[in-house]
Order: C-alpha cells, then sequence, then structure tokens
C-alpha cells in the first residue's frame, strides 16, 4: 500500500530534508510540495492524500490555521522548531508533532504509526464509484473495472464489457479513491484490477484481448501484489 503525502513549509531546506526522508521509505509517495498555505489549499480542493506534513509557524496563515479550516483533513503531522505549539496540534487531532531538527529514527516511527492506522482501519464498504462523461454522470462498479490507462490530465477505464469511458480526472487521483485490495497501479499510466489478471509474460500482464506493462521499476513489488502466496511451485 502507498500512502500519498504531500510538504508543507515556506523553508526549502525543511522542504528537502523531508523530501530525503519520504524518498527512503518505500510506502510513502510524495505528490505534492508546497511553500504556503494558499498553494497547499489550492491543491487539495482537486486532489486527495492520505498524509501531509505541515510546518505551523508560516506567512499569512500558520499550519494550525490552515488544517483547522480544512473540513476534511487527511492525517496531519506537524514539523516546527517549537516545542510550545505541541498541545494546540494535539487539539487539531495533529497525529504527530516533530520538532526540527527532525532525526531519521524520530520520522520512521511516526510513519510506521500512519501505516499501521491506515491498514488497520475498516475498508470501506463502498463498491462503486462515479465519473462524469460527456456531461453525463456514470455509475462504474469496481467489479467491471479491467484497467484504467492514464492520458495527461485525462483517464480512460477499460471496462470488462468492452465499453471504454474517458472522463477528466488524472490518475494519480483516481487512484487515491481506488480500494488498494483490488486496484495496484502498475506503470506510470497504467492501474488493473488484481483480479483481471489472466497471465504474466515478463513484464507484460494479459487481461482479457488486452495487455497491460509492467514498470521495470516496479515489477518486484507488482509481481508480490498479484501474486502474494498464491503462485504454486513445484516443491
Amino acid at each position: 500500500m502507498k500512502i500519498s503525502c504531500i510538504i508543507l513549509d515556506d523553508e526549502p531546506l525543511a522542504r528537502e530534508g523531508l523530501k530525503d526522508y519520504i524518498a527512503d521509505i518505500a510506502f510513502l509517495e510524495l505528490v505534492g510540495e508546497f511553500k504556503s498555505a494558499l498553494e497547499a489549499n489550492n491543491y487539495l480542493k482537486d486532489n486527495q492524500i492520505d498524509l501531509m506534513f505541515t510546518d505551523i509557524n508560516m506567512p499569512k496563515m500558520s499550519g494550525l490555521q490552515f488544517v483547522k479550516n480544512l473540513e476534511s483533513p487527511p492525517i496531519v503531522i506537524f514539523t516546527t522548531a517549537y516545542r510550545e505549539f505541541a498541545a494546540d496540534s494535539y487539539e487539531l487531532n495533529g497525529f504527530d508533532y516533530l520538532v526540527k531538527p527532525i532525526s531519521f529514527d524520530r520520522f520512521l516511527k511516526s510513519v510506521n504509526r500512519v501505516f499501521e492506522k491506515l491498514n488497520t482501519e475498516k475498508p470501506s464498504s463502498a463498491d462503486h464509484f462515479f465519473v462524469k462523461v460527456d456531461g453525463v454522470i456514470t455509475k462504474v462498479s469496481f467489479d467491471e473495472v479491467l484497467f484504467i490507462e492514464g492520458m495527461k490530465d485525462y483517464i480512460k477505464i477499460h471496462r470488462t464489457n468492452g465499453v471504454k469511458l474517458i472522463t477528466l480526472i488524472s490518475l494519480k487521483q483516481i487512484q487515491s479513491q481506488l480500494p488498494s485490495t483490488e486496484f495496484i497501479r502498475v506503470h506510470r499510466s497504467f492501474i488493473i484490477s488484481k483480479n483481471c489478471v489472466d497471465s504474466i509474460e515478463g513484464n507484460i500482464i494479459h487481461m482479457g484481448e488486452s495487455q497491460v506493462p509492467i514498470a521495470p521499476n516496479m515489477r518486484n513489488e507488482v509481481m508480490e501484489e498479484i501474486l502474494g502466496d498464491k503462485l504454486w511451485k513445484r516443491g
């Protein structure tokens, strides 16, 4: 499971430090970095994320004020050089409070707790989603999705019945809303339904009459997610 996250901090060096830490954690995926609450707010209007690292003491709007004004905030880890803000952060249901300079072991402990939280929460009972296609809001059931293809700002949903739907949303956005138990990103341009895999040949996944490539740098993770302990081998 990949945990999507963003960094909000007006200090370039602080952002670089967190980016280095995030790059070392396989289950974290950095999807954005912002130097102001306004920039982050604009992004969150159109994108759903799992985790936000935010500084507190920033110009115009503090991290505390920003989180307080979010209707549905993600998990929030506050990062700051000021210990005195700790109590305020927990009143806003902040998940953790990291004091700068942040050590890697303290960072790792915090994000491991986030991973445990997201993997133990009750999964959604939803079995479908809606997208707008040519002005019409269309229902799509999870079990009718074969794979999803990214095309810049659009996606093409390939369904098991052969009908394709094209809608204005990014692949990253749709990925954050799909259940990771059923779907996996196998390439920068493709998300597939694990249940629709017929065979895997090299770096090609066969799904009915369709073929989807596996990115070489994602192969090990993809194979583990799809096969798990279901690959029977000769003893």
